[in-house]
């Protein structure tokens, strides 16, 4: 009896051992399941952010009872973040003309030209969904579009047959689904270009193949884009700062030696307000290559004050003739042209006696427009351009990357440089182009900046120097501004300032002076009607007006004397 009792007791507490040990595992299980359970990296779906997750994740104690189990949930913070991919970036021409080209690296080509940007279209844009499902769902994506901020679509330059009557030249265009805009000969460059637009919808690359293989054309390029290079579109102020460029120039001691009296300058830009106080007989010529009615614009009376200004303000070369082409249409500061207006332009200045050609505006590496301003080197005119405002990061912009061009970047009063000017192995030279105080179109006045201003002083400088001597080559005129220029930044020449900051006074003292019969001069022009009074005033040398010769007696430049590559 005992031992069954004794063996009862023992299974009993076996059972009871057994029992305990299954309870305890049970509620090990449980615990290790729901630790895993917590640790796991939550898959977190949310479309176009990045998932952040916090880095305190605290487990619930769990009680193990009768009643079902509550599985604990976790709270993971999420922090927004940015769309996944950059910002859309608008064409070029909605920003100032200090932005262009605008876009980011990643939508820059090979030559850091600006070709592309995101879809803005579907749900690829702004609407929260990952480019990936869109895709899936075919309502778009933010795949980058291929769209070509430099030109103008659906338009080409072509060469033609210069033979071709107007008649045949629109049956040419109509052969080809294109309407022809407009043609003529170009002298400057011995050849007839035409302005064709796509008609018929077709892709642009399609009929740009089947046009170049016709017989009667010789190349064909897109219309590429331009923009003038001021830093924004400032709203005319009146007041009378000091100007501050006057000095940094030493200006006023090169008046004492020349005004660019008898040098005439061709302003390609917008229109210039002739009737400005500042500009009273100072307007030689114009032509609107646009054929245009819009008025006056503040940036083309801007850069024409720069030169020849001399009421309240003083121009670099207050004496000097300008030709006015209008080339930049558009009432605001987004005034924009084209390759044909501006082949158009280079070639009106060069066959009407333009000694030097200002241009204050930038673009693309443009075909049509190296050969025009080689043309125009070749004649032995002076090539001076903006050297661009488009910062640190912008490829070469053109006309100034163009060896044949005095590229010329801006400073400001503390002769540092201008955060939006380019930089790059082409910059000759720099001038002051910030805070810089001008005329504007009404008789007003405006405070401005960018390196179209800063290149506009330079072209008032080179006045000075063919004043100082008429048969001052290109060349000479180019070593002579950066032998005397004074030197800024790391010592030596650099890709900020070039050779410098030009300094008149020293670049008119190094050129002897010479009363011989200028090279060209505009025909049917006289000398400004102050240009005796001004003579006659303190401290101003008093210069012989060298009698003027008709564009025919320009002599031919020989290869030796053409600009050499930079």
């Amino acid at each position: 009896m005992t031992r069954k009792s004794e063996s009862k007791l023992r299974a009993g507490a076996y059972a009871s051992s057994v029992g305990a040990a299954l309870l305890l595992a049970a509620c090990l299980g449980v615990e290790v399941a729901q630790a895993q359970a917590i640790m796991r990296t939550p898959t977190i779906s949310v479309p176009s952010r990045t998932p952040t997750i916090s880095p305190t994740i605290t487990a619930r104690a769990v009680s193990v009872g009768s009643g079902p189990r509550t599985i604990p949930t976790t709270t993971v913070a999420r922090i927004p973040s940015a769309r996944i991919g950059p910002t859309p970036v608008l064409p070029h021409v909605r920003y100032s003309p200090n932005l262009y080209p605008s876009c980011t690296a990643a939508y820059r080509d090979a030559d850091g030209e600006c070709l592309a940007q995101p879809n803005a279209g579907g749900e690829g844009s702004g609407s929260g969904k990952s480019g990936k499902k869109a895709a899936s769902k075919g309502r778009g994506s933010n795949t980058p579009v291929a769209v070509n901020q430099r030109i103008f679509a659906g338009e080409f330059v072509a060469e033609i047959d210069g033979a071709l009557s107007v008649t045949e030249a629109d049956e040419l265009a109509r052969r080809h689904g294109l309407a022809r805009v407009a043609s003529e000969n170009f002298p400057l460059i011995g050849a007839t270009f035409g302005l064709f637009r796509i008609t018929d919808g077709r892709p642009t690359e399609t009929v740009r193949r089947e046009f170049a293989a016709d017989g009667s054309v010789r190349s064909v390029q897109p219309n590429f884009r331009y923009l003038l290079q001021d830093q924004k579109s400032a709203t005319p102020t009146e007041g009378d700062p000091a100007q501050y460029a006057l000095a940094k120039l030493r200006l006023p001691q090169a008046h004492t030696l020349a005004h660019g009296a008898n040098v005439t300058v061709a302003v390609i830009d917008s229109g210039i307000d002739a009737k400005h106080p500042e500009l009273a007989n100072s307007i030689a010529d114009s032509f609107d290559a646009l054929g245009s009615a819009e008025g006056p614009h503040v940036h083309g009376t801007g850069i024409a004050g720069a030169i020849v200004a001399h009421a309240r303000l003083m121009g670099s070369a207050p004496e000097a003739r300008i030709i006015a082409i209008r080339a930049f249409g558009g009432t605001t500061g987004g005034a924009e042209s084209s390759s044909y207006i501006i082949l158009r332009s280079l070639n009106y200045a060069a066959e009407h006696g333009a000694q030097i050609v200002n241009m204050s505006f930038a673009g693309p590496k443009d075909a049509v427009i190296e050969r025009a301003i080689a043309a125009t080197a070749a004649r032995g005119l002076v090539l001076i351009a903006a050297a661009g405002n488009a910062g640190a990061k912008s490829p070469p912009l053109y006309p100034a990357a163009n060896p044949n061009v005095i590229a010329v970047s801006a400073t400001d009063q503390q002769d540092k440089l201008f955060s939006a000017s380019n930089r790059g192995n082409y910059i000759a030279l720099a001038a002051p182009g910030v805070d810089i105080f001008l005329p504007a179109p009404d008789g007003k006045y405006q405070m401005t900046s960018g390196t179209s201003f800063s290149a506009a002083y330079v072209s008032g400088v080179a006045a000075l120097l063919l004043e100082r001597n008429y048969a001052l080559k290109p060349e000479a005129l180019r070593m002579t501004l950066a032998k005397t220029a004074r030197d800024l930044g790391s010592p030596g020449r650099d890709d900020l300032f070039g050779d410098g900051e030009a300094d008149a006074f020293a670049a008119v003292m190094a050129v002897p002076a010479d009363n011989a019969t200028p090279v060209a001069a505009a025909s049917g022009t006289t000398k400004r009607e102050d240009a005796d009074k001004r003579r006659d005033e303190p401290g101003i040398r008093a210069i012989e007006q060298p009698s003027l010769s008709s564009t025919g007696d320009k002599a031919a430049i020989s290869q030796a004397d053409r600009p050499a590559t930079r």
